[in-house]
């Protein structure tokens, strides 16, 4: 379903079994920057009626899920640390069109976005599957179900607003792009890294 080129090796769990609450703080500021660019999205395409609507749920959703996430780190008498940057997020924005015109913009946003979901929904997958702590396991079942449904939204979208643009060759050419690109990445105890 996510037509991802380059699965994560499952030694990554091990990794971030290694050290919990760094995976959690990450994992809890991926949810936030999922939430701003939802609003980003809106902001940027606010005359898409349905695309406000249904963006406003997945960003009320994502905020959710930093809650959830904080509220563990929180009960395991951890600390939410500092924002962390995201260097596999800031490697796949630059594939993005930034030239184009407004749609073919808006698809590129999308097709992003389309694409940090899947990996997200393939790393919580693997979590769920992998990781000895039940509850973490259970939590990342569940996100893993989300995460694919916010995949679908993007990519529906994207299909939806970009009929002047090629949206499958461009949603190949990202594939082709991340997939390169995750080689560089599952070596330490972020959600991406």
């Amino acid at each position: 379903m996510l037509h991802l080129k380059l699965e994560t090796d499952p030694r990554w769990v091990t990794i971030v079994e290694s050290n919990l609450e760094e995976i959690l703080t990450d994992h809890a500021w991926c949810e936030q920057k999922a939430a701003t660019n939802a609003i980003t999205i809106i902001t940027l395409n606010s005359e898409k009626e349905d695309l406000v609507t249904e963006l406003l749920e997945l960003a009320k959703e994502e905020l959710e899920h930093f809650q959830m996430v904080h509220n563990i780190i929180k009960a395991r008498g951890y600390t939410l640390g500092r924002e962390r940057k995201d260097h596999y997020v800031n490697q796949l924005y630059k594939f993005m069109n930034k030239g184009g015109n407004r749609v073919q913009s808006m698809v590129d946003r999308l097709l992003f976005s389309a694409m940090i979901e899947a990996r997200s929904c393939e790393r919580f997958k693997l979590l769920s599957e992998r990781i000895k702590d039940k509850e973490l396991s259970k939590f990342y079942y569940d996100l893993m179900v989300s995460e694919a449904g916010h995949y679908t939204t993007f990519i529906t979208f994207a299909r939806q607003y970009g009929q002047d643009v090629d949206v499958d060759q461009r949603w190949k050419e990202l594939v082709e792009f991340e997939g390169e690109l995750i080689k560089s990445y599952g070596k330490n105890e972020s959600i991406h890294g």
